[in-house]
């Protein structure tokens, strides 16, 4: 069924930047690895922008760390990009995928009931009892998939595998070859074609996250994507996924700069544990990250489209504020009273906004 990219509710990076990456592949005439749809240096300026072809940045952070994860996708090593959740690593690791393969879509999302066939192969078992193991009857897992066609495979918190079943992934990083003992002569053996890798992800701090084996670590370079200190560039970055967001849903609001930079005020307030003025906060034990940040504006901007008058405000960050910050320990509850009564307390004296911030979060402890 073919369906418009109106109709998808989160299309893939290679639709929805299609003609960035139309337009990098034109003008590219940089040395091309094999199996790479673009050079180096055009995917470097698919992530981080081309002002020459009118390529927007993508990713905000540091540039260096896009060079080094170039790099080590051209080795024979695979990537790992380590961090804090909702720093962008799973955006990142799609913007490579899709820069280089063209294809981001083939992912393992690892969780703790992932299965080593899900990851390699499986069988069609109504095929598999009628004709006996054959290719008709494999059902090839994206590892199986990536390896034949020369790709970049996905695999997203590879760390909330059970360690046995990651360990799967040693002999397929060292040797680049997948066997199929199930079938016969040629067919049994599945050798990696030029421009495979693998690029993986992992949290460093949630709960359920296991350690991975020395084995295993080896096999990778291990990147790590630190939070957004830089406030302009955070500010820059949830204004353009916010609107981006609303824009994909539909939803026509006013956000204006003071809002934006109210949430990312608050954000790094709370992320850094002192403020601009320097009173010191306590730290929440939710994870207050750009990504999170992106999704209380969203959510705000909802809430003013569906239930105000079209134009977000303090009062909406507020409401989407406490329920991002409450939702991992009743005990920041806490914590966010502090700093309500203490820092926006202080700022609403000066700042309309930030009145309604209080305002709001006066009427919700009614």
């Amino acid at each position: 069924m073919n369906m418009s990219d109106s109709s998808i509710l989160r299309a893939p990076v290679e639709q929805v930047f299609a003609q960035d990456l139309s337009r990098l592949a034109e003008k590219d005439s940089g040395p091309r690895p094999d199996g790479w749809l673009l050079s180096p240096r055009a995917v470097r300026g698919f992530i981080l922008g081309d002002d020459k072809l009118g390529v927007k940045r993508k990713f905000y952070g540091d540039d260096a760390l896009i060079d080094r994860c170039i790099v080590t996708l051209m080795s024979s090593r695979g990537l790992l990009l380590v961090g804090e959740p909702g720093t962008a690593k799973s955006m990142l690791s799609e913007l490579l995928t899709a820069a280089i393969s063209g294809h981001s879509a083939c992912t393992i999302q690892g969780t703790a009931g992932t299965t080593e066939d899900q990851i390699k192969y499986s069988w069609n078992y109504a095929l598999l009892l009628a004709e006996g193991p054959s290719p008709r009857a494999l059902v090839r897992g994206p590892i199986y998939e990536a390896m034949q066609k020369g790709k970049l495979c996905r695999f997203e918190e590879v760390t909330r595998v059970q360690p046995e079943i990651q360990d799967c992934l040693i002999s397929l990083l060292s040797d680049k070859v997948l066997h199929v003992p199930e079938l016969d002569g040629d067919e049994a053996t599945v050798f990696a074609a030029r421009g495979f890798n693998v690029l993986a992800t992992a949290n460093i701090r949630d709960r359920g996250v296991h350690e991975m084996s020395s084995a295993l670590k080896r096999r990778f370079n291990f990147e790590t994507v630190r939070p957004i200190n830089d406030r302009k560039l955070e500010t820059q970055l949830v204004r353009e996924q916010t609107e981006a967001l609303l824009k994909h849903a539909n939803v026509d609001v006013d956000f204006g700069n003071d809002v934006v930079e109210l949430l990312v005020t608050a954000f790094q307030d709370l992320r850094n544990g002192v403020t601009a003025e320097g009173i010191v906060v306590e730290k929440p034990t939710a994870v207050m990250s750009s990504a999170e940040a992106v999704a209380v504006g969203y959510a705000a901007g909802l809430d003013a489209h569906y239930f105000g008058n079209g134009s977000v405000a303090g009062e909406h960050i507020a409401r989407q504020l406490i329920g991002t910050v409450l939702k991992d320990n009743p005990d920041d509850g806490k914590k966010l009273r502090h700093y309500f009564d203490v820092v926006v307390k202080q700022r609403a004296q000066k700042q309309a906004q930030w009145k309604r911030v209080l305002d709001a979060r006066r009427e919700l402890d009614r």
